[in-house]
């Protein structure tokens, strides 16, 4: 019986033996298909860094999760080579991966000044740059064969301008390297903030060799500042260094506010857990957003263990996005290798070196680059493990970023940015923030444990106080008054504008130390006034000032104000005149001199067109050529009070006067009712009723002295000789009470306040006429830009609406109400004026004008045989004038002979008295019948009774 144990060994040769023939044979038939092709890529990093030996790890896991699922003949081979934190160490490594492994690629370097030389090294060879540089300087369009593989630190810009937008910081302190790093953030980051109405108040730049004693003392010069925001763009070993000493110099308590940049953010496992613990609490920061997956936690486990075995030595460390992006970015490059290795080979050309004295000149150039980078440069990794990763014209396409607050040991997400939608507390699994939470933001911890949101700025404890600038002048104490007390020279500022100004400050939910400054405003037209004032805020001298100042547009112009704490407007006094009832031609007063020349010439006009027209039919109109004149005054004047008895005939006439007499009509209603107002109601009359009569009467005006109203009146064209300054209430009453021609002024311009004050205190001796000119009224002044305005005009306005204001108007400027004739109103003339009747007389005009073309042409007419004789010019005139003159015929009456169906017209003259039956027997009798079915045609008369009915037959066939 054979042994159990040979056939077994016998069983296993034959195994063996079958694979091998297998193993053979299978090559051997597929030889040419099967060979792998070999890609060689470098990859230059600095392995003295952690972050390189974290992407180190991903990449050789991104190679070898390539080659488990490919099933290409592909086969990527990396180079590794150490940069040494050096430009020209990774210069060097370039050339010996160009010259001597002949890459067809390269990933890396890290750093953007590193990337700057790689890239124009392989562009002489024609070989893509994949690097992970996030500098602004370094761009695609400068540099075809660069990828960037990284999203550039200029992208964040706009995410942080929102965070300061979102809590209404104004300014802000930018903390950045001194090297491309750090500059490179710089332009974009202060754009961004700009459009979000922020400033840069100040740059600080550290120097990545700066000892621990000029971070200190940084520190200390910028908490001199008001500025309490802080943007740090360090790198995290520089930025571990300046936090512990903005500790030690107290900067990261109550009231502060610290935002890092993504790079610090990304990389906080760097830094050391005490610094986290002790110096960071409170900051926030930013990074991209990685969005989580089941491939990401697996991966990151496998990270781990991959990262443990390559450096055993290492503390715990954690996987970042820049990890991710290497594995990403490796993965990206391999499709592209294998999409473009089977159109060409991977090999470069060689060049002649024989004449070539450096190593540049012998690298030649890669027959596979360029369409590498062709299609490296619009690439997508839908399941990339840091999300979307998507590469466009050679950019990585940015992601949400998340906002993150430093809390503990670690970090709390509180919300995200996105490029579309803004700031949102959530996300959606698509990657747009939430509607319905957008502009929300979690629970922050501030720095000092606080959670209230820091103001941004602060008066600095250890500097000096607020130097507010007061104006010093002679009169107008209840406005301002200043006062230095000889002993300790301390000075104090009382009235008005103070008083607002000091409640105002109190109202604050902060502390503002101050001290005022006085600035004398001289009586000189050549010494400094209040513009000068203002512009000592400007030239750093003053930080605000106080008092009664003016917001005008020329000064806004250097200093921002608050908003106005007093009425707004520029007006003018003038003296009352004496009652005007008294005056003996006070019935001349209700219209202007216009509006009674224009009457009268209108009264004369009429009654000449109504002589015209009825001069010729009407015996009333007739005569000696005294009485015609007369008649042609005496019918119109007598319409003014409707007591014109002389009969008119014709119907043009009748138009003429019908329209005239609606002219008088509301002529006289309007007199009386301006003349019974002036005559029973007692009001204050100005003894002028607008500027522009100042103007012209060359009267003598004053202002206060000091005050911009002077710039004004010149600009309404007032003449400079003609301005005279005042600075008391009492400087302006005497020069009123003299007037123009005695030394004085006739009005005083001045704004509303002052006018109101002098109004009150001499009551119902002047009175405010117009126009007003509208001003902004008074503001405090403070420097451009300063975040104290804001919480100033919030005090104002609360200020204005409690009971505080009127009874600090009550203080300084008594009760308004003691002086019920200064009403506040400004006062115009009461006098009518010929503007208000110029649609009235163009009718009238009109009427009486087309009444007499119509006379004109009809006469011409009648006329035309004259006109068409061989006569001279002056022979025609002369007869016309002749035929004018003459009296009309009047033709005979006509009648109808009873039963006949034609008129049958018979001529008999009518005398004086046709009526009378003893002069003409003939005629039958009228019977009252007749009257009544044809009533008499009477002319347009308020006295006369109607014409017989036999004129009125004589008329009508007149007119036919």
């Amino acid at each position: 019986m054979p042994n159990p144990r040979c056939h077994f060994l016998i069983l296993l040769m034959k195994f063996v033996s079958i694979i091998c023939f297998c193993h053979y044979i299978v090559p051997t038939r597929g030889e040419d298909e099967t060979k792998p092709v070999k890609v060689d890529v470098g990859i230059i990093l600095d392995f003295e860094t952690v972050l390189a030996k974290v992407m180190h790890t991903c990449i050789l896991l991104a190679l070898a999760d390539y080659h488990a699922a490919s099933r290409s003949a592909i086969r990527i081979v990396p180079h590794f080579r150490d940069s040494k934190k050096d430009d020209v160490e990774a210069a060097s490594a370039a050339i010996s991966l160009l010259k001597d492994v002949k890459v067809q690629a390269i990933f890396g370097p890290q750093m953007s000044t590193q990337t700057d030389f790689v890239i124009e090294i392989a562009k002489r060879a024609e070989v893509p740059i994949i690097s992970p540089a996030t500098s602004p300087l370094l761009t695609v369009e400068e540099h075809p064969y660069f990828i960037r593989a990284a999203l550039p630190s200029s992208s964040q810009t706009k995410a942080i301008a929102a965070i300061v937008s979102r809590f209404d910081w104004r300014e802000v302190v930018v903390i950045y390297e001194d090297s491309p790093y750090g500059t490179g953030i710089v332009p974009h980051l202060t754009d961004a903030l700009l459009e979000s109405s922020t400033l840069v108040s100040y740059r600080s730049v550290i120097s990545p060799s700066a000892n621990d004693d000029i971070i200190l003392r940084e520190l200390y010069k910028l908490n001199t500042m008001q500025t309490r925001i802080f943007v740090v763009h360090l790198q995290p070993s520089l930025a571990s260094r300046l936090f512990l000493k903005a500790e030690e110099a107290g900067m990261m308590s109550d009231g502060y506010a610290w935002i890092i940049t993504d790079v610090l953010t990304s990389l906080l496992d760097s830094v050391n857990r005490s610094v986290i613990e002790s110096s960071m609490q409170g900051v926030l920061g930013i990074k991209p957003y990685v969005p989580r997956s089941n491939e990401l936690t697996n991966f990151n486990k496998r990270w781990r263990r991959r990262f443990r075995q390559e450096y055993p030595d290492m503390d715990t460390v954690e996987l970042n996005v820049y990890g991710l992006w290497a594995y990403d970015g490796v993965t990206a490059l391999a499709k592209a290798v294998e999409k473009v290795a089977g159109t060409a080979t991977p090999k470069s050309k060689k060049v002649d070196t024989r004449d070539n004295s450096t190593d540049l000149d012998a690298l030649g150039t890669s027959e596979l680059g360029s369409l590498l980078i062709d299609s490296m440069q619009n690439i997508t990794l839908k399941t990339g493990l840091s999300g979307d990763f998507r590469i466009i014209n050679g950019e990585l396409q940015p992601s949400p970023y998340q906002i993150v607050n430093i809390i503990g040991k670690g970090e709390r997400s509180i919300g995200f940015w996105t490029e579309t939608d803004g700031i949102s507390y959530k996300l959606k699994m698509n990657g747009k923030t939430a509607k319905s939470n957008n502009k929300k933001l979690g629970t922050i911890f501030w720095p000092g444990e606080s959670n209230i949101v820091p103001r941004g700025w602060e008066i600095p404890t250890t500097g000096k106080k607020l130097r507010i600038g007061v104006p010093v002048k002679e009169g107008l104490e209840q406005f301002i008054k200043v006062e230095t007390d000889p002993k300790t020279k301390a000075v104090t500022a009382t009235g008005f504008c103070a008083d607002v100004f000091i409640e105002v400050i109190q109202s604050l939910p902060y502390a503002v130390p101050y001290e005022f400054i006085p600035f004398r405003i001289p009586d000189s037209h050549t010494n400094p006034d209040y513009d000068h004032l203002v512009y000592k805020i400007s030239s750093k001298e003053y930080d605000a000032v106080v008092g009664d100042v003016t917001i005008s547009e020329n000064r806004s112009k250097y200093v921002d104000f608050t908003l106005p704490f007093t009425e707004s407007g520029i007006s003018a006094v003038v003296p009352v005149k004496d009652d005007e009832r008294k005056n003996a031609w006070i019935f001349l007063k209700p219209l202007q001199r216009e509006l009674w020349i224009t009457t009268g010439a209108f009264f004369v006009f009429i009654g000449f067109v109504v002589w015209v027209l009825e001069h010729r039919v009407n015996e009333e109109f007739r005569g000696p050529k005294r009485k015609q004149v007369g008649m042609v005054f005496w019918f119109s004047f007598s319409t003014l009070v409707f007591a014109h008895k002389e009969r008119v005939t014709s119907n043009l006439t009748r138009f003429v006067v019908i329209v005239w007499v609606f002219v008088v009509l509301v002529l006289t209603s309007s007199y009386t009712a301006s003349l019974t107002s002036m005559l029973t109601v007692q009001q204050l009359q100005p003894t002028i009723t607008d500027l522009n009569d100042l103007i012209k009467n060359g009267e003598y005006v004053g202002y206060q002295e000091g005050s911009f109203v002077k710039d004004i009146l010149k600009r309404i064209r007032f003449d400079s000789t003609k301005l005279r300054s005042y600075s008391t209430l009492e400087e302006y009453n005497a020069a009123l009470s003299r007037g123009s021609k005695n030394g004085g002024v006739g009005a005083i311009v001045d704004e509303l306040p002052y006018l109101r004050l002098f109004l009150n205190k001499y009551c119902g001796k002047y009175i405010m006429i117009g126009p007003t000119y509208k001003t902004a009224g008074f503001g405090f002044a403070f420097p451009k830009g300063s975040p104290l305005v804001p919480d100033v005009s919030r005090g104002v306005l609360k200020v204005m609406e409690g009971e505080f204001m009127n009874n600090i108007i009550q203080k300084w400027f008594g009760n308004e109400t003691d002086c019920p004739e200064k009403d506040g109103m400004v006062i115009t003339s009461d006098r009518l004026k010929l503007d208000s009747f110029k649609g009235l007389f163009l009718i009238a005009g009109v009427s009486a004008g087309s009444a007499l073309l119509t006379f004109l042409l009809i006469f011409l007419y009648q006329n035309r045989e004259i006109l068409a004789t061989d006569d001279s010019i002056w022979q025609k005139l002369s007869a016309i004038a002749k035929a004018f003159d003459d009296e009309k015929e009047k033709p005979n009456s006509k009648s109808e002979k009873p039963g006949e169906g034609n008129e049958s017209q018979t001529t008999t003259p009518f005398a004086a008295s046709a009526a009378s039956p003893e002069i003409s027997p003939n005629l039958p009798s009228q019977s009252p019948e007749t009257r009544t079915a044809s009533p008499p045609d009477e002319g347009f008369s308020t006295t006369e009774p109607g014409t017989p009915l036999e004129e009125t037959i004589t008329e009508a066939k007149e007119e036919r």
